[in-house]
């Protein structure tokens, strides 16, 4: 089966079904596995050269509505005829059963299952370690600067947040993405702040970008900056990726209380 993919984490998806191999181009933001970064780029993932794709003639394409905009790309699929599935997970149960799908559409129905009771049995691993930690802080994702847009209560960071011993600053809006202001963070008072900025390389993103907007000095005073700047892959593809993201956040705000984090535990090993 010969597969496109115009999604970073729906190329993700595919590789953790040892599908890698089968992936004949990727959009141009697709950067994971390294098996995949020789293949032909069909553009970014909101602006997909369907010309380029449709000679490709794949037997599959794996498409997304993970990010506004990516609806062009579907119509364009659906007026060709072409040959795709859309997935648009919010949740961590939403990836696994996207996992799922992908496993019966391409015949790898054992992998997917066996990776769906690993990935399962690390969130319970998490989940039972956080219900005993007390002190839960609150979190502030940043997903963009200006406008300030950050994950709401129905996105996959508020579990991530909850399994990592915290709790999602914008946990109580009943959406998955919120566009907000900095006062309104402020008001909030949150006791660490998460800068993961979406197709934003993470050594482009500084403190700096933060503690000079204005009422910083004021909220944390003479205080550390409690600010972490961490890698938007593994924090804003929904993909099993996620838990490795969740592994580094647990073990930064909570080092005494889980495993310790390993760069290169990637694909679900404890």
């Amino acid at each position: 089966m010969k597969i496109a993919s115009i999604c970073p984490s729906n190329t993700e998806l595919a590789a953790y079904l040892g599908l890698a191999p089968n992936i004949i181009a990727v959009d141009d933001y697709s950067d994971w596995p390294s098996e995949i970064t020789h293949l032909p780029r069909l553009g970014p993932d909101l602006s997909i050269d369907i010309d380029k794709l449709e000679s490709l003639q794949p037997d599959l394409i794996l498409a997304s509505l993970s990010v506004p905009g990516m609806e062009k790309n579907i119509e364009k699929l659906r007026e060709r005829n072409l040959p795709h599935v859309v997935f648009n997970p919010n949740s961590l149960n939403e990836i696994a059963d996207d996992l799922l799908e992908l496993g019966k559409l391409t015949g790898t129905e054992k992998k997917a299952n066996a990776i769906v009771k690993k990935y399962f049995q690390i969130i319970d691993e998490y989940k039972a370690i956080a219900s005993n930690i007390r002190e839960k802080k609150t979190l502030y994702w940043e997903w963009w600067p200006k406008p300030v847009f950050t994950p709401g209560g129905t996105n996959w960071l508020t579990e991530i947040s909850e399994l990592a011993g915290g709790t999602n600053l914008f946990h109580d809006k009943n959406i998955a993405s919120v566009q907000t202001t900095w006062d309104a963070v402020l008001e909030r008072h949150p006791d660490v702040i998460c800068l993961a900025w979406v197709g934003v390389n993470q050594t482009k993103v500084k403190p700096e970008f933060v503690t000079k907007r204005e009422g910083w000095d004021k909220l944390y005073e003479r205080k550390q900056p409690p600010i972490h700047i961490l890698e938007e892959d593994l924090f804003c593809r929904p993909s099993p990726r996620l838990l490795h993201g969740l592994k580094k956040l647990a073990y930064l705000l909570h080092p005494d209380k889980y495993p310790v984090f390993n760069d290169t535990d990637t694909l679900l090993e404890k």
